[in-house]
């Protein structure tokens, strides 16, 4: 009789594993890493094998009931990793490896796909189409051969009938995935290096060639280049036939970086993002397992990519919050590629305009990391002016407009001059805030501690529970006729733009705009096309796009960000200032940024306005230390939510007792145990939220103290869920 060890994908102690029967018909299917099904606590759960052993009791062993996939793409490297990942946020094994293997693969039928390329006796489109969105998916596949259908109709903006159609005419074939741009560029076609970007590529050019763990801090002003410093890497990593891990924070926002990935090493890119099916996930996996595809390009979870010859990894743009997941398990993509590459002998590079403060500390002399700076932008362009305007000065000279004298003459030479502009603001909605001036009272979501905003469309909603409704003619608390609106969102910027500018082509990137399949593409493409001279969005809008074109940016409020209740507001708000001003120009002509606030003396503002880094860095870590905050302290974050605020109340308060007692048993007393209280949004969802704070100077004394806590509580609060987030991104 056969036996398996399984880890199961349900809330369990940290390194909890089960034992089940392997049934006569399964024998020949089943592998180290299959997913299978098994029967857990009543009900049918997933799971992990990791190996084959015999329990210690054979009374109670149940059988595996089927087996979901043989191949789960987990190999022992991730496993390995996967262990480490245990140890480090405190979660369960079977977690973890859910998360790397992702959602199982019902079925592989479009895993052959073949990719699509216009047919060569149609390759002059002038006339040959009437139809427009026909016209523009030929048009996508002339410039992009080799997509897939799907990838086709994204980048298009179109359906799959429409590229089914053009299949049936004749008019598109075809060829083996991401054919048409396998080759290199020859060398002459290679950009010239600056002498910066020359002494970054060899410095990990012969790092590569070490084969040794090592870690680099790319530091570089945007428009410098980093992104040919990536490629300059890849292309020795390939040499040494290694691959290469790309991340970048979310894909759908980097569409120029994937065409550049692509133009230069073709099919031997694979794409892992959210937005493919399972057929087509399946499909790049296996040719990343197989070692067909050597550059792996997605965002945070394709750190999980089962390469078989790791040698390289880059994370761009480091400093996003994004590369921290927010569910279990709650890893950082930073930390688990520093382990994967310790595990391979792989190098990493982490490359960012505005490094997170815990990075360039790591940097600094004597750090784990090693710094390469890029202070020049390429062919000797000039970084954007920056003006700083007094939006208080703005209100007592009477202009009560949310676009100050400054800005509107600003926008008003860049129409003049079709020249295009960005107008940034970080929060979506027509008003952010909808009160009755007789009692005061608030509109909130019934579900959410949180106020609604009012979208154009006369409904407020909630943007964390999705909760709408009509907005009210009387308050509904004391029938009240004086609602109004208050805070300014995308929507009111757009509508106050075109009153200011009639005629003006406005578009508006936010989530409000984007929620189609391939709607940022055809957003930012009708923008680069001279169908709009003005995009306002969100902090979307702040990544990666470079728009020679663009010469003016307006921030219509730094101050969203800043005065956030959470430790890292100041540098969230200059990293969303600096990146966001690095839209502008990146062409011929010189750029210029205007940022509105309510507080222009402040620190992050006026280094943000002077493209220092190192000026912020130093004032930033001298309130981390005053306030003893990451990067000179570590904190747990411990999350209780439930239906009933007793529950929580009380499962937070049990677990305050036993953190002091485990705090006394095992570590220094210095370790401060902060709460309980109510969470920064104290109910999401009907869920009611209390938070935990453990802070202390020592990461692994602080994860010992959770940890046994954690193990004492097991499945104790059945009524409430406890999560814990290790060094957290926000409080």
């Amino acid at each position: 009789m056969q036996y398996a060890e399984v880890a199961v994908s349900v809330p369990v102690r940290l390194n909890q594993t089960f034992h089940y029967r392997v049934p006569e018909a399964l024998k020949g299917e089943l592998k180290v890493f299959s997913r299978v099904e098994v029967p857990f606590s009543g009900r049918t759960v997933q799971g992990f094998v990791i190996g084959f052993s015999q329990p210690p009791d054979l009374q109670k062993i149940k059988d595996i009931k089927r087996v979901i996939e043989k191949e789960p793409f987990l190999n022992e490297d991730l496993y390995v990793t996967a262990r480490w990942m245990v140890r480090r946020y405190l979660c369960s094994l079977g977690d973890v490896l859910q998360c790397m293997a992702g959602s199982p693969v019902g079925s592989t039928r479009s895993s052959q796909e073949k990719g699509l390329a216009v047919v060569e006796n149609h390759l002059d489109l002038t006339g040959l189409v009437r139809a427009p969105k026909q016209k523009l998916a030929l048009e996508v596949a002339l410039a992009s051969p080799g997509l897939r259908k799907t990838e086709l109709a994204e980048k298009a903006g179109v359906s799959l009938s429409v590229i089914n159609t053009l299949l049936a005419k004749g008019l598109l074939k075809e060829v083996d995935a991401g054919s048409g741009t396998e080759n290199y560029p020859s060398l002459e076609e290679l950009p010239t290096l600056t002498a910066e970007q020359r002494l970054a590529v060899s410095k990990l050019q012969q790092a590569l060639r070490e084969a040794k763990p090592s870690a680099w801090l790319l530091h570089g002003v945007t428009g410098s280049g980093k992104t040919e410093v990536y490629l300059r890497a890849i292309e020795e990593t390939l040499k040494m036939n290694r691959q290469a891990i790309v991340l970048v924070p979310e894909i759908s926002l980097t569409p120029q970086m994937v065409e550049r990935f692509r133009a230069r090493f073709g099919s031997r890119v694979a794409l892992l993002h959210s937005a493919l099916s399972q057929g087509e996930r399946y499909a790049e996996k296996a040719r990343i397992q197989s070692g067909q595809a050597t550059v792996v390009l997605g965002a945070r979870s394709a750190i999980f990519a089962p390469v078989p010859n790791l040698g390289l990894i880059i994370i761009d743009e480091e400093h996003e919050h994004s590369y921290k997941q927010e569910e279990n398990p709650k890893y950082h993509a930073r930390e688990v590629a520093l382990q994967r590459a310790a595990q391979s002998k792989s190098v990493v590079i982490l490359g960012s305009a505005t490094p997170a403060i815990e990075s360039y500390c790591r940097a600094r002399p004597g750090g784990p990391y090693q710094l390469i700076t890029l202070t020049s932008r390429v062919d000797q362009r000039e970084l954007p002016k920056v003006h700083i305007v007094d939006l208080r000065k703005e209100l007592a000279a009477g202009n009560t407009s949310i676009f100050s004298s400054a800005l509107q003459a600003a926008l008003a030479r860049r129409l003049a001059n079709h020249e295009k502009s960005i107008l940034f603001l970080n929060r979506r909605g027509l008003a952010t805030v909808v009160v009755c001036r007789q009692c005061g009272q608030v509109m909130k979501c019934p579900r959410c501690e949180i106020s609604l905003t009012l979208h154009s469309d006369g409904w407020l909603k909630c943007h964390y529970c999705g909760y709408g409704a009509r907005a009210p003619g009387v308050c509904p608390h004391c029938a009240g006729k004086t609602i109004r609106s208050f805070g300014v969102g995308t929507q009111r910027v757009e509508e106050e733009m075109k009153k200011l500018f009639p005629g003006c082509r406005v578009l508006r990137m936010d989530a409000d705009t984007t929620t189609r399949k391939g709607s940022h593409q055809k957003l930012l493409d009708e923008f680069m096309h001279g169908e709009a001279q003005v995009l306002i969005g969100t902090q979307m809008i702040a990544k990666g796009l470079d728009i020679p074109q663009v010469t003016l940016v307006g921030v219509i409020s730094a101050d969203i960000t800043l005065h956030m209740p959470d430790f890292r507001a100041a540098e969230r708000t200059f990293q969303l200032l600096t990146q966001v001003a690095g839209r502008a120009g990146r062409g011929e002509k010189t750029g210029e940024v205007i940022i509105q606030t309510y507080d222009p003396g402040h620190f992050s503002i006026i280094t943000a306005q002077r493209h220092d880094y190192l000026g912020f860095y130093h004032k930033e870590m001298a309130v981390r230390r005053a306030l003893q905050y990451p990067p000179f302290s570590h904190l747990i974050r411990i999350l209780f939510t439930g239906l009933n605020e007793g529950d929580v109340i009380s499962a937070a308060q049990w677990w305050q007792e036993r953190l002091y007692s485990a705090r006394e048993e095992l570590v220094d007393q210095s370790m401060e145990i902060l709460g309980p209280a109510p969470a920064g949004i104290p109910r999401i969802k009907d869920r009611y939220r209390w938070q935990l704070i453990l802070k202390g100077f020592v990461s692994r004394e602080v994860r010992k103290v959770a940890a046994a806590v954690l193990e004492q509580a097991g499945t104790r609060f059945k009524q409430v869920s406890v999560s814990i987030d290790v060094d957290p991104m926000s409080l």
